[in-house]
């Protein structure tokens, strides 16, 4: 566990030294869970959602994109829920003064048992050898089966609180199970309480006047009451889908984890409209669509999994995430959720106006039902970050750290270096360079020594570096470098593009899905 937080503490700041991710207001000793993105970052921050857009706009010939506005009307956010419910459980500690999610140190107890278990099966293992098998020691371990028992018991304690929203049984688990604050070490709690954690403002011209709005905190209310205009003036026919990238607000009291949980973050969300009745087997479908997308970026089919929810959502009659597992565990990156036809249900009442869908086939109006997919931009860019993230023992004792980025996704795709800055090498470089940005991010590098420059490249995740020398000026080859494998090979600088771009193209990511 140790050694995971100290992989996470070198990733965060290898994200800061290569201008990848900057804590907002630095100079103002910044503002707590805000981050800005860097030069790098914005890269690969954009990347990500084209792979996203392209996938759904692209490759779903009735899916479309819409971009709403972050101020909506209030009553949105009544009919949608988030007025009255939108709610997390918190608990102060008395004596740190410190408040926490009651719901997260319930969490964190469960993996700590979770911990345990994992500790007995890795010493047995070491004990036993080549013959040792985790399952059936899994299964007959005495203090094995004690943890287990504990956790179950406590899981099951939990989901039933969290299920009947009982505030008193949450706290009562943190007493029973001697929870203690991190900080003060001591199990001195207040009552847990409910926050909501919308963002509010007032919009108007004056102090009298003026109407409560509120910073959307998530983008699918958009989608929701702009569908039948879409639906019209696109001749959409059911099932189609808007899709929609932008900023989300969500005042978070646990804020942490570096990028993983914000306040201020954006979403790629798209709403799939369909028949009532057809709705748990497109569930299924986009289930299976959506994760085939993430394994398509090539970092570990092991390091994702489905987690199906236990405590559905008011809305919701079915709903799983797609976990990845970061250094500190397998965490939700992506929502699949059957929303059935409460939000367009709740817009009807609330607005009073018919926004029904006619389906020609049928001959009758209806409300459709939506499945919803909905990914975080910034937790996608960490799971990328973090899955990427190595430190290499070279040959001869040397060293080097590389992000090994998917190339579609890399913020620079090839670097191109003069080996010298004399004899026209770096007119040379520049040359190739101006014929090759066009269709791809390359930079021009000349400063320190070419290993020095190699090894800056492989920090921010360059796949190809490209060098020109002596050589060069007398048959027009180049030495292409390739991050992973580091070999190096003669080709002709004419043939750069095809070998380059092949690789790099975001067409190379979308042609795995089909």
């Amino acid at each position: 566990m140790a050694q995971q937080e100290d992989q996470f503490k070198k990733i965060v700041s290898h994200a800061k030294e290569y201008g990848f991710v900057f804590p907002s207001s630095e100079i103002y000793d910044g503002l707590s869970a805000v981050y800005d993105y860097g030069q790098n970052g914005v890269e690969l921050k954009n990347n990500i959602k084209r792979y996203w857009w392209d996938s759904m706009t692209l490759l779903h010939d009735n899916i479309v994109g819409i971009d709403s506005a972050i101020f909506m009307h209030p009553t949105i956010w009544k009919a949608s829920g988030h007025v009255d419910a939108f709610n997390d459980p918190l608990i102060d500690n008395k004596d740190s003064k410190k408040r926490y999610r009651a719901d997260v140190l319930i969490e964190e107890q469960i993996a700590k048992y979770d911990d345990k278990i994992e500790k007995e099966v890795a010493k047995a293992a070491k004990r036993f050898g080549d013959s040792f098998d985790a399952e059936l020691f899994r299964q007959t371990n005495p203090r094995v089966l004690e943890h287990k028992a504990k956790r179950d018991a406590l899981h099951e304690r939990f989901a039933q609180a969290m299920n009947d929203n009982d505030l008193d049984a949450l706290r009562q688990i943190i007493i029973d199970e001697e929870i203690v604050d991190p900080i003060s070490g001591t199990k001195n709690w207040t009552e847990v309480r409910q926050f909501n954690l919308m963002f509010r403002t007032e919009m108007g011209s004056t102090a009298d006047g003026a109407m409560t709005v509120y910073l959307r905190p998530e983008t699918a209310q958009g989608i929701f009451v702009n569908y039948l205009n879409v639906q019209k003036t696109g001749r959409m026919r059911i099932p189609f889908g808007i899709a929609q990238i932008g900023k989300a607000f969500r005042n978070e009291i646990v804020a942490r984890q570096f990028i993983f949980r914000m306040r201020e973050f954006e979403q790629m969300e798209m709403q799939f409209f369909v028949r009532p009745g057809q709705e748990l087997e497109w569930f299924k479908n986009w289930k299976e669509t959506r994760l085939k997308w993430h394994k398509a970026l090539g970092l570990g089919d092991a390091k994702y999994r489905y987690h199906d929810h236990e405590k559905l959502a008011h809305y919701a009659n079915a709903a799983t995430d797609i976990e990845f597992e970061m250094p500190f565990g397998f965490k939700e990156v992506e929502g699949i959720h059957s929303r059935t036809n409460f939000d367009l249900s709740q817009h009807e009442k609330f607005s009073g106006k018919k926004i029904q869908y006619f389906d020609p086939e049928l001959n009758e109006s209806y409300t459709p039902y939506v499945i919803e997919t909905s990914i975080g931009v910034d937790r996608m860019f960490l799971s990328v970050l973090c899955s990427s993230y190595e430190e290499q023992e070279l040959e001869g004792g040397d060293k080097r750290v590389v992000l090994h980025l998917p190339p579609a996704l890399a913020p620079v795709k090839c670097a191109v270096m003069p080996l010298v800055r004399k004899d026209g090498l770096p007119e040379k470089a520049r040359e190739i360079v101006n014929d090759l940005k066009f269709d791809f991010p390359t930079h021009y590098e000349e400063k320190d020594s070419i290993g020095k420059r190699y090894r800056r490249q492989d920090a921010i995740g360059t796949p190809f570096c490209v060098t020109v020398d002596h050589q060069t000026l007398e048959d027009n080859t180049v030495t292409l470098r390739e991050r992973d494998s580091m070999e190096q090979k003669r080709v002709k600088v004419e043939d750069l593009h095809r070998l380059i771009h092949d690789t790099v193209s975001i067409n190379s990511l979308l042609r795995k899905l089909g």
